[in-house]
């Protein structure tokens, strides 16, 4: 009996050994996507998030953010595909957040196009961009992970095992610290892990992709072949009395297959089966294995079916000890709701997070307050809360660097054609009337080269669902009239209550102006090639404010009457206010999200510790005894 015992003790013993070797180091998180998603190095709006978001997502309860890059895309491209100075200073700053906050950290090659196979030859590049990554982050923490490319597709399992070898072999020669991720082809599906090659390197990660059944979490996606965007209502798990009639579009494709079989495939228990397939793998691999994607797509999935099946498959590959990264936070997959601002503190679909096991804040409704003191638009960075929306065929550059009017960069913008656009949209909207009534304008710089360049500026307002409401505009034309086309920097005040309302463009309808205009809910601003193609023009724009007149277009010219400076500028943690003229100064100061976290007045000099306030990216804004804004200035917290 006792060697019975002493054999059953010796068996979980050394399970339990086994077990803890092939485990991940990470245990749940967050696809952290549409950031480093873009066209270009230049394209990035990094803005986007922050020091605070990754706070944010750790507070959840998340230890592990994978962030998918257009990896390919933030190089200068063929032949040598050096990646872009630009980029790996965005990266560097993200790692630094992630290392300070304790989270571990996915690079994902997320260059992946879903309607296109992968390229036989994509380990000519794969094996120039690597090695240059594991060159730059070596010597980061081992916190840091390299995932060599998500989801190939329609290359065989054998071509493409054999290049992600080679590139692990690349990155190897360069670093042998950190962690690989691997994944198989079939959009590195479970049913693809089997045929994976057995590695010498103990230092990697496998994954999978799980979004089954299918049917259930793509209803109504647009990138797949053909189109599910006619097919809603799909229920989980399977119920006849509540499925739908299969659209006559649909009719004769896979699609049709995969409804008629969805009695079998949609159910907890087919979950289960196929989930198991990705275990049984780690288990005879002994190998750590964890899911890099799962979730459902929001518009045409029932909202409680769609918390109820992140919840069972949550669960279940937790009890099978499989770590998870969810798609995605912010999207079309996200934690938020549909249709929300994505506030974290207002706009978190508190039952999903529930069903993930996070810990939810404190939810709030959110309230759109009147601004009350102007607000940064573009300064090198897009202004908080300010998201991208731009439509252009020329070419668009956020972080130019010749000669801008302040600080690194300047907005470029040339070759534009006709109603091409620079997009500002204000997420949430923002209520401009008290500043309309009190004498704000745009305030901004402006350069530009090419005759009879004529462009407009205009906001736009929100469209609401009353019978007759369209997003009206409001603009102000900008020509030779109130500037020089001479290739020099001019610095250009429109004030608000002068913009004239131009009418809607809506539905593929135009309406004129009917005096409809709200200041009161603005969705965003644009930037125009209205009245004609801009092909041979080039625009540079920087500094652009809501502002009083003269008082935050440049953040480097001395205030009248207050010679503020503000140093040392970037900071790791203190920051003096220093002023020579007599008198109080009066200081507020905003953080990255446009949150005040710090209200004072002093005199003479100060010393503030950025410590106590989340973030990287602060913003001063200095006020006279009239309450009036007189200057403004940027601080950079590395």
């Amino acid at each position: 009996m006792k060697n019975i015992l002493l054999l059953l003790l010796t068996f979980f013993l050394c399970s339990d050994a086994v077990n803890a070797q092939v485990q991940v180091p990470f245990s749940r998180g967050v696809n952290l996507t549409g950031w480093f998603q873009a066209g270009s190095a230049r394209q990035v709006q990094f803005s986007r998030y922050t020091r605070q978001d990754f706070e944010n997502i750790k507070s959840l309860g998340c230890d592990v953010v994978r962030l998918p890059i257009n990896l390919h895309y933030m190089t200068g491209g063929a032949p040598d595909y050096q990646l872009d100075p630009i980029f790996l200073n965005f990266l560097d700053q993200v790692v630094d957040w992630t290392e300070e906050l304790g989270l571990h950290l996915i690079l994902d090659n997320h260059s992946f196009d879903p309607s296109a196979n992968t390229d036989p030859n994509v380990g000519n590049i794969l094996k120039k961009v690597w090695p240059q990554m594991a060159a730059h982050f070596k010597d980061r923490s081992e916190r840091v992970y390299y995932e060599v490319l998500n989801e190939p597709h329609g290359i065989s399992d054998a071509a493409w095992n054999s290049i992600q070898k080679e590139v692990v072999t690349a990155i190897r020669a360069v670093d042998t610290k950190h962690t690989i991720i691997v994944g198989p082809a079939g959009w590195n599906s479970y049913n693809n892990l089997a045929a994976m090659p057995v590695y010498e390197d103990d230092n990697l990660i496998y994954t999978f992709h799980f979004y089954d059944p299918f049917l259930f979490t793509h209803q109504g996606a647009s990138w797949t072949d053909p189109s599910m965007e006619p097919l809603a209502g799909i229920p989980f798990p399977y119920q006849a009395d509540k499925m739908p009639s299969f659209p006559s579009a649909l009719s004769g494709t896979w699609i049709q297959s995969a409804f008629n079989n969805y009695s079998f495939d949609g159910t907890l228990n087919r979950v289960k089966q196929l989930i198991d397939l990705a275990v049984a793998f780690r288990d005879a691999r002994q190998v750590p294995v964890y899911c890099g994607e799962f979730g459902v797509y929001m518009p045409n999935s029932d909202p409680n079916e769609r918390v109820n099946w992140y919840e069972q498959v949550r669960n279940y590959l937790e009890a099978k000890q499989i770590a998870w990264t969810m798609w995605d936070y912010h999207g079309g997959f996200g934690l938020f709701r549909a249709g929300s601002n994505g506030l974290f503190e207002h706009d978190l679909n508190v039952e999903l997070a529930n069903a993930l096991g996070l810990n939810t804040p404190e939810q709030s409704p959110y309230v759109l307050q009147a601004d009350t003191t102007g607000f940064l638009i573009y300064d090198d960075y897009i202004g908080p809360r300010i998201f991208e929306s731009s439509y252009t065929q020329g070419a668009l550059d956020y972080y130019n660097s010749s000669q801008p009017h302040n600080n690194s960069y300047s907005l470029y913008w040339a070759d534009g054609t006709q109603y091409n656009s620079i997009g500002f949209d204000f997420r949430p909207d923002k209520d401009l009337s008290y500043l309309v009534a009190n004498d704000y304008g745009l305030d901004l710089f402006i350069k530009g080269k090419g005759a009879a360049t004529a462009f407009d500026i205009r906001f736009l307002d929100s469209k609401t669902s009353e019978a007759g409401d369209h997003p009206w505009r409001i603009r102000m034309t900008v020509d030779a009239q109130l500037l020089p086309w001479d290739g020099e920097w001019h610095y250009l005040h429109l004030p608000l209550r002068e913009f004239t309302e131009q009418g809607s463009w809506d539905n593929d309808s135009w309406y004129n102006p009917i005096g409809a205009f709200d200041w009161s809910a603005i969705d965003r601003l644009e930037i125009v090639a209205e009245h004609g193609s801009m092909n041979g023009r080039e625009l540079w724009f920087d500094q652009i404010w809501v502002a009083k007149e003269g008082t935050t277009a440049s953040v480097d010219r001395p205030a009248p009457g207050l010679d503020i400076k503000v140093f040392p500028n970037p900071t790791r943690d203190l920051v003096q206010v220093q002023s020579e003229s007599l008198g109080m100064i009066y200081a507020e100061l905003y953080d990255a999200q446009g949150k005040r976290v710090l209200q004072d007045q002093f005199s003479g000099r100060t010393m503030i510790d950025l410590r106590q306030f989340p973030g990287g990216l602060f913003w001063f804004l200095f006020y006279n005894e009239r309450g009036e804004v007189v200057t403004c200035r940027k601080v950079i917290r590395n």
